[in-house]
């Protein structure tokens, strides 16, 4: 486990991209050859919105990473945040609980305050109104959003006491996960259903993706499903039933278009439907 962490701390930044674009490759791969939905669509042109929005969070989140460093430098330099207040503990939990409490902040509160703060919900629909979910989608985010994100993040640095070791597994683990949960791949129900109990499976989260109500508002958890559970917001629905996109912006067109997609969190809130 100290390797690991000796390892995260300085891990650079070349490993990290290797990551991002390895895993989209991998994906994109396996998509097509174990395909979940058998998508009517040109995969380039598909992908060229949701790897433009890769690119910008990558920007945003190096042009920021300063931050997360002096954070995660000052809390340590001072023991402060949850995980130093707690009595000492094997390194192993400690970095469990730190993966899994930034996992709550950053991605679960997170996604959840986006989906219930109105102008939030509209910078985070960009991501919601893909009609074809794939591993491209992943990091289809609104540059808003991207800033929004860190800005969770960072608290989350702040308030768990994370070191920067953490902080780096954490986004890397984040990253993977995100990447397995929105590629169009079949996994057997058996093995989607047993890695659900701990982790978000790949079904679990395109039922997120639903086009509906009360479905969209369900499933928030990035890398555990634990929060969705303990929290009572965790739902399930038979894979072939699901629609992608949002009623509210049903457009397939424009939904495809960079142009309108970044204009798109400008757009007038609009009232969804909330029957079954």
């Amino acid at each position: 486990m100290e390797s690991l962490i000796n390892y995260f701390e300085t891990i650079p930044t070349a490993h990290r991209s290797l990551l991002l674009v390895g895993g989209i490759t991998l994906f994109w791969l396996l998509e097509g050859a174990f395909p979940l939905f058998r998508f009517n669509y040109k995969k380039w042109k598909h992908a060229w919105p949701n790897l433009f929005f890769t690119l910008t969070t990558v920007i945003i989140n190096f042009a920021l990473a300063f931050l997360l460093l002096k954070t995660a430098d000052w809390v340590t330099l001072n023991n402060f945040g949850l995980i130093n207040w707690l009595p000492e503990m094997p390194l192993g939990l400690y970095v469990l609980l730190g993966v899994l409490l930034l996992d709550f902040i950053g991605a679960y509160l997170a996604h959840y305050i986006e989906h219930k703060v109105k102008p939030l919900w509209m910078i985070h629909l960009v991501h919601h109104s893909d009609h074809n979910v794939d591993t491209t989608t992943a990091n289809r985010h609104h540059p808003l959003e991207s800033v929004i994100r860190f800005g969770f993040t960072l608290l989350g640095v702040f308030i768990i006491g994370t070191p920067i070791a953490i902080v780096f597994l954490y986004q890397s683990l984040s990253l993977i996960a995100t990447q397995v949960t929105h590629a169009n791949i079949k996994m057997p129900r058996t093995l989607d259903r047993v890695l659900s109990y701990i982790f978000v499976s790949p079904d679990m989260h395109k039922v997120h993706h639903h086009y509906k109500l009360p479905y969209t508002d369900s499933n928030y958890g990035n890398i555990f499903s634990i929060w969705d559970r303990l929290f009572g917001t965790y739902r399930s629905l038979d894979r072939e039933s699901i629609v992608y996109g949002v009623d509210t912006f049903p457009n397939a067109e424009e939904n495809a278009s960079l142009k309108h997609l970044l204009k798109q969190p400008f757009h007038k809130y609009r009232h969804p439907d909330s029957s079954l």
